[in-house]
């Protein structure tokens, strides 16, 4: 009996593992997976196939690989971190995807990344993902966390710095040495919005993010992101950053008004 318990919870462990893996990246195949949870290929594809039966992963032919679904986010609909962004955000991100037609995502810290908390991947009819709810951020190497990293203040930086350094990472170990995610930090400051790092993939699309300051802080950041090749058929980069900055202006203003009606 004692066995079968543990064999249960071994189980178990290997779907969460196989879940928060493919949550990281916007498909997965056989190889990354094992890579990812040194997980047995054989196992692999079994865990898969329960998943795809039970609706939160789907075969992706185009990538000889797997995504998860939109199912997946029913397992974090008891978490209710970052209420407020979220809520001020979804309007103003919709309507950037409507006018744009790229999808937009609101993504928010989480210890050493930031979280994709919304995402209008599913009302963009061009968008170069399929699923990034949830997705984990590299705060020194995406755009979405070099835009939330460059709003803190200096000692934060410096703290961000040190804690990816003692643990387990997003990106390379070059990728967060000290002084080159300063010299980006003080790039994406400087011209006011962040991009991904040209060396992630995938290096068909990039990402352009703001930061949205509410209560006098950063709260979260907003990005677009968009296939390289096809910028100019659907508005310039400019056009982008413009419309970005004041939908985070629109967001944080909105979150200072529902904060204090909360009081």
């Amino acid at each position: 009996m004692a066995e079968r318990d543990e064999d249960a919870v071994r189980a178990a462990s290997r779907v969460l593992a196989v879940l928060q893996a493919m949550n990281r990246e916007p498909h997965s195949t056989l190889h990354s997976l094992h890579g990812a949870t040194g997980l047995p290929k054989s196992t692999l594809v079994r865990l898969l196939k329960t998943l795809t039966a039970d609706g939160y992963v789907s075969s992706d032919p185009r990538h000889a690989g797997y995504q998860i679904t939109s199912l997946v986010t029913s397992l974090s609909s008891g978490f209710h971190g970052d209420p407020l962004v979220v809520e001020a955000g979804r309007a103003w991100a919709i309507g950037l995807s409507a006018e744009f037609k790229w999808p937009v995502a609101i993504a928010a810290f989480d210890r050493d990344a930031v979280v994709v908390r919304y995402s209008t991947v599913y009302d963009s009819p061009i968008s170069p993902f399929h699923a990034t709810i949830n997705m984990r951020l590299s705060l020194f190497t995406r755009a979405l966390g070099r835009a939330y990293l460059a709003s803190c203040s200096d000692e934060q930086v410096d703290t961000m710095i040190a804690r990816a350094g003692s643990g387990d990472s997003l990106e390379s170990a070059e990728a967060r040495e000290h002084d080159r995610v300063w010299r980006m930090v003080r790039t994406t400051r400087d011209r006011g919005f962040a991009m991904r790092d040209p060396n992630v993939e995938p290096r068909t699309s990039d990402t352009i993010a703001v930061p949205i300051f509410a209560r006098g802080v950063v709260q979260a950041s907003i990005g677009m992101t968009y296939f390289r090749a096809a910028t100019n058929a659907f508005g310039s980069r400019d056009a982008l950053v413009a419309a970005l900055k004041r939908a985070a202006e629109g967001i944080g203003a909105e979150v200072d008004r529902l904060t204090a009606h909360q009081k």
